[in-house]
C-alpha cells in the first residue's frame, strides 16, 4: 500500500520540476505574488472509516478585501484497499484466478476469527467552499459537497508498481478489478455489501465563520474559525450521519522570506451515526501542519502533515488497525495566474496503512483576489 505512495511521490517531484521551470522561463505579467502565500491545501480526511464526520479543512492565509468573494473548487480521488490479517491470510491461501467475492468466503473468514473487514472502493469527492469577506477581520463561508462510489480503475496500477518493487499486495490480486466491496465484522455489529452498485450523492453541506482580529506581532497571523455540519435531507446510507456535527479550529501561520509555516488544531464534536454501522458520540481532534515555499514568484510547493483519531473505540472493535490514529502526509504544487489559483496534491497514508486510502489525488482551482495581508 505504502508503494504507491512512494510512486506518487516521484510523480509528484516530477511536475513540480515541470511546472516551476516553466514558470520561471517567463510568467506573464500580473499580480505580484512574491509576498504572498496561500495557505494549508484545504483537504480532508477522504478514509472510508468515519468519511461521513465533520472533517474541518485548514483555512487560507491571509485575508481578501472587505465585500469581495472567493472560491474553491476540489476534486478529491482515492482508492483504498483495507483488510484486516485474517481476511488477507483467507484470500492468500486459495490459489486461484480472480473472481468475486460470496457469502461462503464471508463464512470462511468469520470461521478464521471473531472480528474482520475488507473495505474495496474508489471515491471521487467535489468540493465548492464559498468565502465571503463581511469586514476586515469577519468572513463566512459555506461548503457543498458531492461524493461518488465505484470501483477500483487504481487498481491494476497499483498492484503492477507493488509487483514490480516486490512489494506486498495485501490480497488484492485474488480478488476482480474494479469492483466495491465492503465487509465488516466487528464487535456488536456486521455490515456487508459486494460487489455493489456505484453511487452518487450530494453529501451533507457545512457553513462556518471565520475570525482574524486577534492582533500578533509580524510575521505571525492567527485564525479562528467555527463550523456546522447541517443534514438537511436526513439520515442516507452512505451520504449522510443524519446528525449535526460542529467544530472549532485555531491556525497559527507564520511567514518568511520565501516559505511559511502552518500549524492547525481543529477540535470536533462528532455526533455519531446510526443506521448500519453505529458509532457513538465523541469528540476528535485534528492536527494539521504544513510547510509552504516559494519555487519562482507564481509556484510554490507545500508539504503537509495530518493525524485524527479513529472515530472507532474499544467498545466497537479490539482491532487495532481500526482503532489506530490516521496519519496521512500530502505533497503539493500551486500555480497563480492572477486572480486563478491551480493547485496539484497526492496524499498518502503513513503508519497507518489499513485505515486509510492507499492514494488520493486532489485537483483544485480558486477564484481568490489579491490578499489585504
Amino acid at each position: 500500500m505504502d508503494g504507491a505512495g512512494g510512486c506518487a511521490r516521484r510523480v509528484l517531484l516530477t511536475l513540480v520540476w515541470m511546472v516551476a521551470g516553466t514558470a520561471w522561463a517567463g510568467a506573464p505579467a500580473g499580480i505580484d505574488s512574491s509576498e504572498e502565500f496561500h495557505g494549508p491545501l484545504r483537504v480532508r480526511d477522504l478514509s472510508p472509516f468515519g468519511y461521513l464526520r465533520l472533517d474541518t479543512r485548514p483555512s487560507f492565509a491571509g485575508n481578501v478585501a472587505p465585500g469581495t468573494w472567493a472560491i474553491d473548487a476540489e476534486v478529491a480521488y482515492q482508492n483504498t484497499w483495507a483488510i484486516s490479517p485474517t481476511a488477507q491470510y483467507y484470500l492468500e491461501s486459495h490459489v486461484g484466478p480472480r473472481r468475486s467475492l460470496d457469502s461462503h468466503d464471508l463464512d470462511a473468514i468469520r470461521a478464521l476469527s471473531a472480528e474482520n473487514f475488507l473495505v474495496d472502493l474508489e471515491l471521487a469527492q467535489f468540493d465548492a467552499i464559498l468565502h465571503r469577506q463581511l469586514s476586515g477581520d469577519w468572513g463566512a463561508f459555506v461548503v457543498l459537497s458531492g461524493v461518488n462510489y465505484g470501483g477500483g480503475r487504481l487498481d491494476g496500477t497499483i498492484e503492477q508498481f507493488h509487483q514490480a518493487f516486490g512489494l506486498d499486495n495485501n490480497g488484492r490480486p485474488h480478488v476482480r478489478h474494479g469492483q466495491v466491496n465492503v465487509f465488516l465484522d466487528l464487535k456488536d455489529q456486521q455490515y456487508t455489501s459486494l460487489d455493489a452498485d456505484s453511487l452518487s450523492g450530494l453529501l451533507d453541506p457545512t457553513i462556518g465563520v471565520r475570525y482574524t482580529g486577534i492582533p500578533l506581532a509580524a510575521p505571525w497571523q492567527l485564525v479562528l474559525e467555527a463550523e456546522v455540519k447541517i443534514p438537511l435531507q436526513g439520515e442516507r446510507e452512505w451520504l449522510s450521519t443524519g446528525r449535526v456535527d460542529a467544530g472549532l479550529q485555531a491556525m497559527l501561520v507564520r511567514r518568511g522570506e520565501g516559505h511559511a509555516l502552518y500549524g492547525n488544531l481543529a477540535l470536533v464534536r462528532y455526533a455519531g451515526s446510526a443506521g448500519s454501522l453505529l458509532t457513538p458520540a465523541r469528540l476528535l481532534p485534528t492536527f494539521v501542519a504544513g510547510f509552504e515555499s516559494h519555487l519562482t514568484n507564481r509556484t510554490h510547493a507545500i508539504v503537509q502533515f495530518y493525524a485524527s483519531p479513529s472515530v472507532y473505540d474499544s467498545s466497537q472493535t479490539r482491532m487495532d488497525e481500526l482503532l489506530s490514529t490516521k496519519y496521512l502526509l500530502s505533497l503539493g504544487l500551486r500555480h497563480r495566474r492572477g486572480k486563478h489559483l491551480f493547485s496539484f496534491a497526492v496524499t498518502e497514508n503513513v503508519a497507518s496503512l489499513q485505515s486509510t486510502p492507499d492514494i488520493g489525488l486532489q485537483f483544485g482551482w480558486a477564484c481568490r483576489p489579491p490578499l489585504t495581508d
